[in-house]
């Protein structure tokens, strides 16, 4: 379950990523975008002392949202 609910989350915080940097990727990439975001967005929030395992559903979605959202950034840079 854990895998699907990643899949869902990181649709959802992908497409979200995209419409903030106005960017203009594939269903397939905002997913990849939100679930390499979760990820990125998991370390942040763990270097700043928070835990988001134990948080709940928005929570994780802010924070897949906010990894995207660096990661769509980090890569108008190059």
């Amino acid at each position: 379950m854990g895998f699907l609910y990643s899949i869902l989350i990181g649709g959802i915080a992908g497409f979200i990523a995209s419409r903030i940097m106005d960017s203009h990727n594939s269903m397939i990439v905002n997913i990849l975008l939100g679930i390499v975001g979760g990820f990125v967005g998991g370390f942040i929030a763990r270097k700043l002392g928070n835990d988001p395992d134990n948080d709940g559903l928005v929570m994780n979605l802010l924070i897949a949202v906010l990894g995207a959202v660096v990661l769509i950034f980090v890569g108008r840079l190059f």
